[in-house]
């Protein structure tokens, strides 16, 4: 089943409004599973190379992952976000991701605020998300949104290279 709402969104500095579509769907969907396969290729280039995260891939898997909102500008899917069960109390926000094309908008924002509101829906208490401190946008958004570093949650507490945040909501 796929929800669908549209948004009117300012593009910043230019006065101009844009419309986007954001379509609920779940880890299954074929858009979703083509920004897994992006959002791999980027995390392995970033680190110089899959072999560089080895023990990250793993815990990357989509397939469980109940709730998720895809973007939509004139019918072509521009990014996406995740929200995945990890207790009655707890979810795990999963692949937020908007193409190159279209950052600086404020989508990845809006993508956060739709998925944080599904969260509440879901009567969540928290959202947790884990990240690496190389990944600047990611760390500054997420601060930015009110979210703060904590411990690293299994099985990012086993990673190095991981850096985990949480909001209550």
């Amino acid at each position: 089943m796929i929800n669908r709402n549209t948004t009117l969104n300012l593009i910043k500095g230019t006065g101009k409004m844009e419309l986007f579509d954001f379509k609920w769907t779940n880890g299954n969907h074929e858009d979703f599973k083509k920004f897994y396969l992006i959002t791999e290729e980027y995390y392995s280039k970033l680190v110089g190379g899959a072999e560089n995260r080895m023990a990250f891939i793993p815990y990357n898997i989509c397939d469980n992952i109940q709730d998720v909102v895809i973007e939509y500008k004139n019918d072509k899917a521009v990014g996406c976000a995740g929200l995945k069960d990890c207790s009655p109390a707890e979810a795990e926000i999963k692949r937020v991701w908007v193409e190159p094309a279209y950052r600086g908008q404020g989508l990845a924002t809006k993508l956060m605020e739709l998925i944080e509101t599904k969260a509440k829906e879901r009567n969540f208490q928290r959202v947790i998300l884990q990240t690496r401190e190389i990944m600047q946008d990611a760390v500054a958004l997420y601060r930015k949104l009110g979210y703060h570093q904590i411990a690293n949650y299994s099985p990012y507490d086993k990673l190095l290279d991981a850096v985990c945040f949480a909001k209550d909501i």
